[in-house]
């Protein structure tokens, strides 16, 4: 019995969480207010795979422990180009969340708002500019991040797709950006 513990230990030890919002709410009742706690967090192995939950309970602990289940259950996974960041620009939206993800050249770091830091931070991408457009909402930001990720693709998912090899897709890319700096533009 105490291997198994120790085997979901060693899993569960791969995984970084953030915590990326607290909300208290409070429900009025005869005798005063019973407060709950409302927890959003961001779980990943920082190699390209990710999740998010929400969890709610009387007290704070039990609320991030739900929330960390929750990710846990609801994780993809997020092709990542030389492991740092993202193949190709994208945007995702969700309610009124609209964020903007920019590959980045190496040394750039991550720019980018609470929420979505947490989530390129867990992911495992180190490059990246980021815009969030609308909703400051920290619950829509996330999932209009994941919305983003979940459009990701890399070189050779659309070779695939396309029935083309990856160096020809690869190759086009290259010659895009010496086009764009020929050209001066």
């Amino acid at each position: 019995m105490a291997r198994n513990n120790d085997k979901n230990d060693e899993r569960d030890s791969e995984f970084v969480d953030r915590l990326v919002h607290i909300n208290r709410v409070a429900k009025v009742v005869k005798g005063g207010r019973r407060f709950g706690f409302a927890a959003l967090v961001v779980l990943g192995d920082q190699k390209g795979r990710v999740g998010f939950g929400k969890g709610k309970a009387k007290e704070v602990p039990e609320a991030i422990r739900k929330a960390t289940e929750e990710a846990k259950r609801q994780m993809i996974r997020v092709p990542l180009r030389e492991g740092r960041t993202l193949h190709h620009d994208v945007t995702g939206h969700h309610g009124a969340g609209k964020v903007m993800l920019r590959a980045a050249p190496p040394g750039t770091g991550i720019i980018a708002g609470g929420p979505m830091r947490a989530v390129f931070e867990t992911v495992g991408i180190q490059d990246v500019v980021a815009k969030s457009i609308g909703t400051s909402n920290p619950y829509n930001m996330v999932r209009a991040t994941f919305d983003a990720l979940a459009k990701e693709n890399s070189p050779r998912k659309v070779a695939a797709r396309r029935g083309k090899k990856v160096s020809d897709i690869v190759a086009r890319r290259r010659d895009d950006a010496g086009d764009s700096l020929e050209t001066g533009s």
